[in-house]
């Protein structure tokens, strides 16, 4: 009998239950199950769910389509998180109801920020000449 569980047995749990969170809070948005007014104009992408390591919190990452309106989309979904806790506990098998917390993924923004500077001429001076986009 295994007492404990390896670092790897956990994180991989914890990646599949934020997968699976993931995936129905998705379901939900492009169903329009919400009824908000915002939620109903705006069409949002759930990029990443994180689990705490005991699973009674997640965090969920949201990308509204082409950055439209993200903040009033962010107040939406806070506005309605008590619903949105309820559909996902009823849909994932836990013994505890995840609390859900909703930000802005900021990583699509990083990512065009550091392309930029790797653009600029002082940096890409200092930078092999043979690079291509895809490394």
């Amino acid at each position: 009998m295994r007492h404990t569980e390896t670092s790897e047995g956990r994180s991989v749990r914890l990646l599949r239950v934020g997968e699976q969170v993931r995936h129905i809070l998705s379901e939900i948005l492009a169903r329009g199950d919400v009824h908000d007014d915002v939620l109903a104009t705006h069409t949002v992408s759930v990029t990443e769910v994180r689990m705490s390591p005991d699973l009674k919190h997640a965090t969920v990452f949201i990308k509204s389509l082409l950055g439209a309106d993200e903040e009033a989309v962010l107040k939406a979904l806070r506005t309605n998180t008590a619903y949105l806790q309820r559909e996902v506990a009823k849909r994932v098998q836990l013994k505890f109801a995840a609390k859900l917390k909703f930000l802005a993924d900021e990583s699509f923004d990083e990512g065009s920020h550091i392309e930029a500077v790797l653009r600029r001429p002082e940096i890409a001076r200092d930078l092999p000449e043979d690079r291509t986009d895809s490394e």
